[in-house]
């Protein structure tokens, strides 16, 4: 009886055990890719265009396979940038899947393969009033074998099953897009593996 007790808590455990992806201090557990700026300030994780005006990429030293993942995000100035999973990135080419975050009318919470399909699904175009450019909003992305789910702001953006992003390995990572002008803060990134 104790055996089949301990086995069920264990289950349990594992379904619910968030990581806090961001303690708020430094870049701890995660590694950046070329020469955009990442940093912290007043307890929040900020990217910034550097002076290249590159991509520019913040991945997590540990990979993620199924997940969920909530975060808060505050566009300042242009606001273009993502959240990749299942990604790998050489440099600053990345492989993998983007969810998008970007100023109003660009598709945030869509699904775009980098250096590959492009564009796999766009959210509705009226769903695009789910953004608040230059406040708060709150992301969380459910991915789970080949399906994929994205919400902001309680709204659901898009729902996608694609083989490929089943077969994908990696990390998860936050991106600056190339151009310059660009400043994002992010707090609360929590991730729940399922």
């Amino acid at each position: 009886m104790k055996k089949v007790l301990l086995i069920f808590i264990l289950t349990v455990n594992n379904i619910t055990a968030q990581i806090e992806l961001f303690n708020g201090k430094n870049l701890d557990g995660w590694k950046i890719h070329g020469t955009e700026l990442w940093y912290v300030e007043d307890g929040l994780l900020v990217c910034e265009s550097g002076p290249d005006k590159e991509y520019g990429y913040l991945s997590t030293n540990e990979f993620y396979d199924d997940f969920e993942l909530t975060l808060e995000f505050k566009q300042e100035a242009n606001g273009n940038s993502g959240v990749f999973i299942r990604s790998t990135v050489d440099g600053t080419k990345v492989s993998g899947w983007q969810v998008e975050v970007a100023p109003p009318g660009s598709n945030t919470g869509g699904v775009y393969e980098s250096y590959g399909r492009g564009w796999l699904i766009k959210p509705e175009e009226e769903k695009d009033k789910a953004l608040k450019m230059g406040e708060w909003n709150n992301m969380r992305i459910r991915v789970k074998g080949d399906k994929i789910k994205s919400w902001l702001n309680g709204t659901q953006m898009i729902s996608l099953k694609d083989k490929k992003i089943g077969q994908g390995k990696g990390s998860i990572a936050l991106q600056i897009h190339d151009g310059g002008g660009i400043k994002v803060r992010w707090r609360n990134l929590v991730v729940t593996q399922l």
